[in-house]
């Protein structure tokens, strides 16, 4: 039953999100529409068979059955529709006007982007504080591309392609984004800069590319005690600093998770500096599932992420969210030009299952703030996304008006009846691999 509960929950929170996300979308369209005096004949919250409503001039403002997102139907706007010259229709009125109409939904949604984040700067903004640190290497794990490559704790990053003195941010982006891909690296050790190449492997259900290095920590210092786990039958508390275990120095909190893979169920001495005074715990791990996928390991409980607060005015608030929002959508477009050179997974991508899981999973934290930042991060991709010139999408249509400019005339109607047939079939057969991958993921994290 709670399982079930959550399931209701998470469908129940991202139906909001994705329909108020989608609804902005179109009320873009409706504004720019209705400015221009393009008629606008429904209004719908919802899709499907039609439950209630009211006429208002010329437009069904309606609420409908199936209550994801909703849409404008604006008069003669498919090109396959029968034309009468209605100076109303949306094909009567200057290309300008209709590239406008065509780019107020996405704008729309790339504002909510901006306008969310800026006001989670404003109020409260917790984050990794590792993330805006210079790269230096805090632990290398085994049997990977770092190890290999003779990367050793305290190695410092000097340099990843282009870019100098790196954050810890920069750094896994650049992982991320580039699973299989060789990255050139210039890595300082002992005041000597070498130049080196390193490949990341392909890791977890989404295949993100990863070196098997860990930032450096100025102090393991616990952040988290799950209750009822054994660090927290054992005496440990938040703020703790761990220094040993078993006599090995810990400088990273991986460090003992590798050290838990080796000894698996065997009692711990695990030394933390409390208060100024050092304290022994004998902590006796258990098998608990870990990570995304949920997978059993031996744990004791713990976890260690130090973080920064930001609470800015307005004008910075929104400088830092503009920022921000012009990084991620570069990013949304590299990782698509990658997907097209067949350079990463398209199961970097996630479908409608991944971004559920991913909404419920941040409607279930503490806060109204990691449900904000993935709300904002979804509306910005759907932004991007309807920008892509693929015709049926936002985007098409903006390209089609282009070239129609170009030409100074109209583009056939038989030529646009096949242009938005071969759209709609590359669409739907790129929703069916999206979905499957969706499916193939979620399959494998929980079987």
């Amino acid at each position: 039953m709670p399982q079930l509960l959550s399931i209701l929950h998470t469908i129940f929170v991202m139906a909001i999100v994705l329909g108020f996300m989608i609804l902005i979308h179109e009320f873009g369209h409706y504004a720019a529409a209705k400015y221009f005096g393009v008629r606008v004949e429904v209004f719908s919250i919802g899709f499907g068979k039609r439950l209630l409503g009211f006429t208002k001039g010329e437009t069904d403002y309606r609420i409908s059955a199936i209550p994801l997102g909703g849409y404008v139907k604006m008069s003669g706007e498919n090109p396959m529709d029968d034309r009468t010259g209605d100076p109303g229709e949306f094909l009567s009125h200057p290309r300008w006007q209709r590239f406008i109409v065509a780019l107020a939904g996405p704008a729309m949604n790339i504002m909510l982007a901006v306008a969310l984040l800026t006001g989670v700067y404003m109020v409260h903004y917790e984050y990794p504080a590792v993330l805006d640190e210079r790269a230096v290497v805090g632990w290398v794990n085994p049997n990977t591309p770092a190890e290999r490559a003779g990367i050793q704790v305290g190695d410092k990053i000097v340099r990843v392609d282009d870019i100098a003195d790196p954050t810890w941010e920069q750094v896994e982006v650049k992982d991320a984004l580039s699973p299989n891909q060789p990255l050139k690296f210039a890595i300082e050790h002992d005041g000597k800069v070498t130049e080196k190449e390193l490949v990341p492997e392909p890791v977890g259900a989404n295949q993100y590319g990863a070196m098997g290095w860990v930032p450096k920590e100025s102090s393991v210092t616990l952040t988290t005690i799950e209750p009822g786990m054994p660090a927290d039958r054992a005496g440990l508390k938040i703020g703790d600093q761990i220094l040993t275990a078993n006599g090995e120095d810990i400088p990273a909190l991986e460090a003992l998770v590798q050290m838990l893979n080796r000894t698996k169920d065997q009692p711990l001495q695990i030394v933390v500096l409390r208060n100024g005074q050092k304290q022994t715990f004998t902590v006796k791990p258990t098998l608990a599932p870990a990570g995304p996928a949920q997978d059993l390991r031996y744990r004791i409980g713990i976890a260690s992420v130090p973080t920064k607060v930001v609470k800015l005015n307005f004008s910075d608030a929104l400088q830092r969210s503009l920022s921000d929002n012009k990084k991620s959508s570069f990013l949304i477009l590299e990782l698509l030009q990658k997907m097209v050179q067949r350079k990463v997974s398209m199961r970097q991508v996630d479908g409608p299952i991944g971004i559920g899981s991913a909404v419920g999973a941040a409607a279930r934290e503490q806060g109204y703030t990691p449900l904000l930042l993935i709300t904002a991060a979804i509306s910005l991709n759907l932004g991007i996304m309807n920008l892509l010139p693929i015709p049926i999408l936002d985007g098409g249509v903006i390209l089609l008006l282009f070239i129609e400019s170009l030409m100074q005339k109209e583009i056939s109607l038989p030529i646009k009846e096949r242009i938005y047939q071969a759209a709609f079939v590359f669409l739907v057969l790129f929703a069916v691999m999206v979905i499957y991958n969706d499916l193939d993921k979620t399959l494998h994290v929980h079987f």
